[in-house]
């Protein structure tokens, strides 16, 4: 919908957090889901249970998945990729958003 609305001009980003449970394969078939709904750019971090009354984590992804992902999604079109244990959903924007 942020496509439709906005028109190319406009840069639509997603970020989501693994290590709660999903699989690589998961992963992946996100990045294809985003992808065929023109999202431009995708970050990916580690989740981090704030308190141990929330959802534990599951598993802590390597560095060499991290890669992985990153190279994965650059593969697939997206126009930046920000993928790493500490990656936010509004990491090194200014890098991937157009100034005006």
């Amino acid at each position: 919908r942020a496509r439709e609305m906005g028109g190319s001009e406009v840069v639509t980003k997603r970020g989501i957090m693994v290590g709660a449970g999903e699989t690589n394969d998961e992963v992946l078939h996100v990045m294809d889901d985003l992808r065929g709904a023109d999202c431009d750019v995708m970050t990916i971090g580690q989740y981090l249970a704030p308190s141990t009354s929330h959802w534990q984590i599951e598993r802590y992804v390597t560095p060499t998945e991290f890669a992985m992902f990153k190279q994965q999604g650059l593969a697939r079109g997206f126009r930046h990729v920000e993928s790493g244990p500490l990656v936010r959903s509004s990491y090194h924007a200014h890098e991937h958003v157009p100034q005006r």
